[in-house]
């Protein structure tokens, strides 16, 4: 690894964490749906949770569970991201449909035994953009668990021209975390049935919490 490259895994994972806190410090959040996800933890069961790779920076805050560990791809920047999650004590699992995609599937699979929500990009880490992958369905599918869509949403903030147009919040702004109804694989509708179902909840998940800043007069970015 180069000089550069280890500077950069040193000095931007804290200061990224630095960046991400304040910036969820200065805006005026607001839970959706929430009360789902608390019913699983009260009874002790886990779930997956999918959300779309645009919305990945502020997305830490969104969880307020017990434990969740979260899939990052293998690239140099999903070492970056995981070292950043370091410091919010997510645990990361590395791997993508690109880079280490089996072993990062075993180990999701392995991950389903144990106490901890899952929570995964079904889009990323290349695209395209709010294109469901495989990796959510077979995951449903095989482990039986849950999957509770989830979506974040700004008033303030703009989109980079990236394959996800990804969404970096700004200060003084309202977001919504929202959360969806719990969906279960179905055998009898098979993987496209439960594919088409996951996106159609995906979307309806992200239109609420649009819905809920235009509640306050203003619109999502």
């Amino acid at each position: 690894m180069k000089i550069g490259d280890r500077l950069l895994l040193l000095l931007l994972p804290p200061v990224g964490a630095a960046l991400i806190s304040i910036l969820y410090r200065l805006n005026r959040i607001e839970y959706l749906g929430e009360e789902t996800l608390r019913a699983f933890w009260a009874r002790g069961e886990e779930v997956i949770l999918p959300y779309w790779h645009e919305q990945t920076l502020l997305m830490v805050f969104a969880y307020r569970g017990p434990r969740a560990d979260v899939l990052i791809s293998a690239s140099k920047d999903g070492e970056l991201l995981a070292r950043t999650m370091r410091f919010f004590g997510v645990k990361a699992v590395r791997g993508s449909s690109s880079r280490g995609g089996r072993a990062a599937f075993r180990a999701l699979l392995d991950l389903c035994q144990e106490r901890a929500d899952i929570v995964l990009t079904p889009d990323g880490p290349r695209g395209p953009r709010r294109e469901l992958k495989d990796g959510v369905v077979q995951l449903a599918r095989l482990s039986g668990r849950p999957v509770v869509p989830m979506a974040f949403c700004c008033s303030r903030g703009f989109r980079f021209s990236s394959w996800d147009r990804f969404l970096f919040p700004l200060p003084f702004g309202r977001g919504v975390y929202a959360f969806g109804e719990p969906l279960y694989y179905r055998k009898e509708e098979g993987v496209e049935g439960f594919r088409s179902r996951l996106r159609t909840a995906m979307d309806l998940v992200q239109q609420q919490a649009q819905k809920c800043l235009e509640g306050y007069g203003v619109s999502a970015v």
